[in-house]
């Protein structure tokens, strides 16, 4: 009875820290925007989007990684996922990715993320029209992931991620790792979630676009390279929580396979960015059919989301669609198939 005084004590503090509003104060000086690779941050995997992306706690299967990389711990023979989304300004951003279960306590997997801002046009001070040139800016994230189930109730995870920005003819590039963690209390239900992300070295820009000509009395090549600080990563912190309020395995209604409502909650505390959390739920009727609802909670521009899924044999379809406010409305395709 204590132990769950205690989880209840908890749930309720975390509510109230994430439903403060703190960025109305202020006094408070953010490090918001003093890191690099910020796309690393971009919500993907469709049933998390529609779910406001509370998944560190929720996410099941290789679609989730990104959240936790302990989520492949609940992927049954071998599971893929593709998706394509339509960010904002343009933006684009797909995933595509592989796991599968090696013994019935391990698992691997691959999962890619790459993202195009489209074509902008190169420009001068002589010419700030363009004159013809376009370039993008790119991002790519290539992650392996094991995870480990240590007990019937505990799964821990492992990603070695490759990533890589560029910009026009300069570049970034590192290996960073991800750790999580998935532990279901046995209390009332309660499935605790837990990871850090992009933790590794700072990175430096390189590349030809740094490059200046100078006389050869400097240099007998005529030309130098800037020299670029260093910046972080978007080190991120995530704590969740996840119960199945209705369904075969709910402790408060259980109505066999043919109902099922999930409840999440996530608190995100990012390098660059103030504490800020994501709610969402999921109604599922007969395995097969799926509708999601979710928000953001002390977030600039991300608001309400919405989604729907269909399982049919294991193949699964699945729509997201977020309101970010004045940077638009964006629209989320996804594909799995277990087998």
């Amino acid at each position: 009875m204590v132990a769950k005084t205690r989880l209840l004590a908890v749930i309720i503090f975390s509510i109230g820290l994430l439903s403060a509003n703190f960025r109305n104060i202020p006094e408070i000086v953010t490090k918001v925007g003093t890191c690099a690779g910020n796309w690393l941050k971009l919500e993907t995997g469709t049933r998390a989007i529609g779910m406001g992306g509370a998944h560190v706690a929720a996410g099941n299967g290789v679609y989730a990684a990104p959240y936790n990389p302990a989520s492949i711990g609940f992927v049954q023979g071998s599971d893929t996922f593709w998706s394509k989304s339509n960010y904002v300004a343009g933006i684009t951003h797909n995933v595509l990715g592989y796991a599968t279960q090696l013994t019935e306590s391990d698992f691997v997997g691959l999962h890619l993320f790459y993202m195009d801002s489209g074509d902008m046009d190169v420009t001068t001070v002589e010419q700030p029209n363009g004159f013809g040139e376009t370039f993008s800016v790119t991002g790519l994230s290539l992650r392996g992931i094991y995870t480990k189930i240590l007990t019937d109730r505990l799964k821990i995870g492992f990603s070695l991620k490759y990533l890589r920005e560029q910009i026009y003819t300069t570049y970034m590039q590192s290996f960073v790792v991800d750790i999580g963690s998935n532990f279901d209390t046995g209390i009332y239900g309660m499935v605790l979630g837990m990871s850090v992300s992009n933790f590794g070295p700072q990175v430096e820009y390189k590349g030809e676009g740094l490059e200046i000509v100078v006389d050869s009395d400097l240099d007998p090549d005529e030309k130098l390279s800037r020299i670029t600080e260093k910046f972080s990563l978007p080190l991120t912190f995530r704590l969740g929580v996840k119960n199945d309020i209705i369904g075969p395995n709910s402790e408060f209604m259980n109505m066999g396979d043919m109902h099922k409502l999930t409840f999440a909650m996530d608190g995100i505390n990012a390098l660059d960015y103030t504490v800020y959390g994501t709610m969402g739920l999921e109604y599922t009727w007969n395995n097969m059919a799926s509708v999601r609802m979710g928000t953001h909670l002390g977030h600039d521009t991300a608001g309400m989301s919405f989604g729907f899924g269909l399982d049919y044999n294991r193949i699964v379809l699945d729509y997201a669609f977020v309101n970010y406010d004045v940077l638009d409305v964006t629209h989320q395709f996804g594909i799995g198939l277990g087998f």
